[in-house]
């Protein structure tokens, strides 16, 4: 069976889940893991700013209805850092409001609920087009 994620070095990709619902961390890490992924994931805006910092992942999923610091202003302090690609995962499914993350520099946006099968291909998508531009 072919790896779902392909990363160089054969070395598993990096996920961070910046989300406040901890049963939903645990549900994707669960789903997400045995797809050669390393999945991190916190319930804390401030938290997953820091993480990332530290872990340079290669992707994030992140919510953006999130208590303290929501992942409005989550995604803005990673992209003063970063340009890791980021996939807002929101039950929020208003046109105006994924037009403005999409503007506002979000990678990708989808709508909770999500089959995991289609998340995976996302995330693959994602990665492998990071990597690309990477090695260009």
């Amino acid at each position: 069976m072919a790896r779902l994620i392909e990363v160089q070095n054969n070395l598993p990709a990096k996920l961070l889940i910046i989300d406040d619902d901890q049963a939903l961390c645990d549900s994707l890490t669960l789903l997400l893991e045995p797809q050669d992924l390393i999945v991190y994931s916190t319930t804390s805006g401030a938290e997953g700013i820091r993480i990332c910092q530290e872990l340079q992942p290669d992707i994030i999923i992140l919510d953006l209805l999130m208590y303290g610091v929501d992942g409005w202003e989550v995604a803005r302090k990673i992209r003063q850092f970063s340009d890791v690609p980021i996939i807002v995962l929101s039950a929020v499914s208003k046109p105006d409001l994924i037009a403005k993350a999409l503007d506002e520099g979000i990678d990708d946006y989808l709508i909770k609920p999500i089959s995991s099968a289609v998340l995976a291909a996302h995330i693959k998508r994602i990665i492998r087009r990071a990597r690309e531009v990477a090695n260009l």
